[in-house]
């Protein structure tokens, strides 16, 4: 095996590892390797996250990489948009011709391109580098020699804005299935092209990392995440959630009373804080699904919140309905006392918690975003706290207030 295969081989293996670090460790892991190493590295790496990297790195580390960027790595226009942009995503068009150049003179200029790069479209422009039209690759070898690219081009492509949103970017994208489409400005200059299969591959890490950021998982944690920087990020959301549970706790012992003196309400507080948290998460779901579909702008939102509010009230009349019957059949076979009064108020305990809970869960996403949060970073943690306090608050509160 040569010198030469095995630093190959090396430097891919370096790249996987980090490609699955967090931000921060990975920065840490690229100090003190020379610039062109660290860009070739960058180079083989998503766009995405390459551009992630490149923003956390010191001004002078940055400006070093970024000189040393390997042909057709568009770092310098990407690093000017927004994080979660189609800008970040960009790369150089490696065959970029204007309308009058013959087919013959565009098949000698990509000669030596292909060996390099894959070319897939011919993007055409005019003196003002403006996108007039596209050409298949394929299309060069059935054109006639002599002909221009203004003859056979399609005219006024399908393109991208690098300032667009991702989740706006996918919309536009998933019934085209090209696979690279341009990026334009507004004013239509070309500014780079982005691989549809780079799209989807960003779109389905940002989808997977909404699941655990709904229980405090940071985007950022890899399972290559050093053990002390994953504490660091999961610690502090555990510790609000400890205090959260502190608070549903602090509720119960408030009514430590009345489950002495009523035992069998201590076997149907679990059933009533697993049905609305399980509800509430449901409504959170199809929030948050809507959010980022960006289904939200052609609906009212307070009538997404009412029919989410009505859907816990009917479901918990539905299921209150059997656990009151439950509550009902338990105190007849004991002494029998209450049995009816206690089944009502399971009835009413849980339509009351879980239409709250749909409220909450509707309206928990939209306020984090209104915030300037996340709407799902730690979601979970708050509605499982409100949803339990609710549920066992109001069904311990009226035993109380009713039966004792």
């Amino acid at each position: 095996m040569s010198a030469r295969t095995t630093t190959a081989d090396a430097d891919q293996a370096l790249a996987k590892r980090i490609a699955a670090l967090d931000t921060d460790s990975a920065i840490r892991r690229l100090e003190g390797l020379p610039a062109p190493d660290v860009a070739q590295l960058l180079a083989s790496l998503p766009p995405a996250r390459a551009n992630v990297l490149l923003a956390a790195m010191p001004v002078g580390e940055r400006t070093a990489v970024m000189a040393a960027a390997p042909a057709g790595t568009d770092w310098a226009d990407s690093q000017r948009y927004p994080e979660g942009s189609v800008g970040r995503l960009i790369e150089d068009p490696p065959a970029v011709f204007t309308a009058s150049t013959r087919v013959a003179e565009a098949v000698e200029a990509l000669r030596e391109v292909v060996k390099t790069r894959l070319v897939t479209y011919l993007w055409v422009v005019d003196a003002n580098e403006q996108l007039r039209g596209v050409v298949a690759f394929r299309d060069l070898l059935y054109a006639d020699r002599s002909a221009s690219l203004d003859e056979i081009m399609i005219r006024s492509p399908f393109c991208l804005r690098p300032g667009q949103d991702l989740v706006d970017a996918m919309r536009e994208v998933v019934t085209r299935h090209y696979p690279v489409y341009p990026v334009c400005e507004d004013d239509g200059h070309l500014v780079g092209q982005v691989r549809g299969q780079v799209l989807f591959e960003q779109q389905a890490f940002e989808i997977s990392a909404q699941a655990g950021a709904m229980v405090g998982v940071e985007k950022e944690e890899r399972l290559a995440t050093p053990l002390w920087r994953a504490f660091k990020f999961r610690n502090p959301w555990l510790l609000v959630n400890l205090l959260t549970v502190f608070v549903a706790a602090a509720v119960v012992g408030y009514f430590e009373d009345t489950i002495n003196r009523v035992v069998v309400l201590a076997v149907f507080l679990p059933v009533l804080g697993g049905q609305s948290g399980n509800l509430g998460a449901q409504s959170m779901a199809v929030m948050l699904r809507g959010m980022t579909l960006g289904e939200l702008k052609a609906t009212r939102i307070a009538g997404i919140i009412t029919k989410e509010g009505l859907l816990g009230l009917i479901n918990g009349a539905v299921t209150g309905a059997i656990a009151g019957a439950a509550m009902y059949w338990v105190v007849a076979r004991g002494d029998g006392e209450d049995a009816l009064a206690l089944g009502l108020i399971t009835l009413a305990a849980m339509a009351l918690s879980c239409m709250v809970a749909g409220l909450a869960g509707s309206t928990i996403p939209l306020a984090l975003k209104r915030l300037g949060a996340d709407p799902a970073t730690a979601s979970s943690i708050f509605l499982t706290t409100l949803t339990d306090v609710v549920s066992m608050g109001s069904f311990l509160a009226l035993v109380t207030w009713l039966v004792l």
